[in-house]
């Protein structure tokens, strides 16, 4: 390949990519943009903005978007949405102030009364409880499949209720928050294609938070839109809060629509700090990767745990094969039963010493969590038992620290359990 050809690795391009030293004083790092609005040179100019802003008219081929007002666009926002692309090669992204702001204001901007979600089970409990709870408020229909479920059970399942010309999208956490079971996008897709017609595309969406945009890229697999919480991997130093959303110019275009009007688009400071730990996302995650492999080992033997939920440990069957198709990495989540339930987990929790007892995961340090009674407490028990989120259930997040440590401090900790 000739030199004035080659394409630089998404991990280089993260610390200078759609930054203009000179627009900033030359500042190598991009400022924070701490504005709510922006300065036009003349009227015409913002008449011109906002033709554009509005989609009066179409962006001209050279011509950059004008900054008009935060809610609308913000200089650390745009930059920030350029280097996300570069990951999971879309063409476009949204940022928000929460992975929920994603993920509610793509189910909210692409349903509508009547229409069908089919979505797959287990979800982040907050997922659960909005597509449950709240969507339904606004008759919209839902239907529901776990990874045991075969392509034709899931079309079974959508024609004997006589949702098929009604189904609207197909929603998947993959691997699926808490347990790691694996949901194949091809097969996904395959469905959506089926229901889909000239008039209306049933969209696949995917919550990939679990993975990382280094593990599994679900744009390459079919999906139509790939949400984030940026909390997690991507911010990775439990400092910030943030969503993210990528796609196509178009389905981006309408997401960043209904987030106008939504008013969730992260701020600045939200930006900047996004921008920071994208800089070292690859070495984190690469490291995080490493420890979940060892601290996984280790608790495949352990006497007082009864099973282990790990994709590295993966040696046959259907989640294997998709595994291969789809994934890219093993991850840094693993979650095991205790011999036991919840009483024996709790002691488990409690006598952690470097490890933190707290909720969300992909950041620096490990952190520990029971399922049932917290992250997913909302999520009806029948659901819970079916999708294996038992009380015995513990869910670790493995982060950056020095395995051996990791190692000792379960080990001591289930030794009191």
């Amino acid at each position: 390949m000739e030199r004035d050809q080659y394409t630089m690795q998404p991990e280089s391009l993260m610390m200078s990519y759609g930054y203009k030293p000179a627009l900033s004083e030359g500042a190598i790092k991009c400022p924070i943009f701490q504005t709510s609005t922006f300065v036009f040179k003349t009227a015409e100019e913002g008449k011109s903005f906002f033709e554009v802003a509005y989609g009066l008219r179409e962006k001209g081929e050279n011509e950059e978007l004008g900054l008009i007002y935060s809610r609308l666009n913000n200089p650390d926002l745009e930059i920030l949405e350029n280097r996300l692309t570069l990951w999971d090669k879309a063409e476009d992204c949204a940022v928000f102030e929460s992975g929920m702001s994603a993920i509610t204001t793509v189910l909210l901007g692409f349903l509508s009364p009547g229409d069908v979600l089919l979505y797959s089970k287990p979800v982040y409990g907050g997922t659960s409880h909005f597509i449950e709870e709240i969507l339904t408020r606004f008759g919209i229909n839902i239907i529901g499949f776990g990874a045991n479920d075969t392509e034709a059970d899931i079309l079974q399942r959508i024609e004997s209720k006589g949702y098929g010309n009604k189904l609207k999208m197909v929603y998947v956490e993959t691997p699926a928050n808490p347990t790691n079971a694996l949901i194949d996008l091809a097969m996904c897709k395959r469905i959506a294609n089926s229901f889909s017609t000239e008039e209306k595309q049933v969209l696949v969406a995917v919550d990939n938070t679990y993975m990382g945009p280094l593990w599994q890229h679900p744009l390459k697999h079919g999906a139509d839109l790939v949400l984030y919480s940026a909390t997690k991997y991507i911010g990775g130093h439990s400092d910030v809060i943030a969503g993210a959303c990528l796609g196509s110019k178009t389905l981006i275009g309408e997401v960043k629509a209904m987030r106008t009007f939504l008013g969730n688009m992260a701020g600045p400071w939200t930006g900047w700090l996004l921008m920071r730990s994208l800089e070292t996302l690859k070495a984190r995650m690469d490291l995080q990767q490493q420890n979940a492999q060892k601290v996984a080992d280790y608790l495949l033997n352990h006497p007082k745990v009864a099973k282990v939920h790990y994709l590295g440990h993966l040696k046959n069957g259907e989640q294997k094969r998709i595994f291969d198709q789809q994934c890219e990495g093993t991850g840094a989540m693993v979650s095991f039963d205790i011999v036991g339930g919840e009483k024996e987990a709790f002691k488990f929790l409690n006598s952690l010493k470097l490890m933190k007892l707290a909720v969300s995961l992909g950041s620096t340090e490990s952190l520990a969590e029971h399922p049932a009674s917290m992250t997913h407490a909302g999520v009806p028990v029948a659901d819970r038992a079916e999708c294996g989120i038992a009380d015995s259930l513990v869910r670790l997040s493995i982060g950056v620290e020095n395995t051996d440590d990791l190692i000792w401090d379960i080990e001591q900790a289930l030794d009191k359990a």
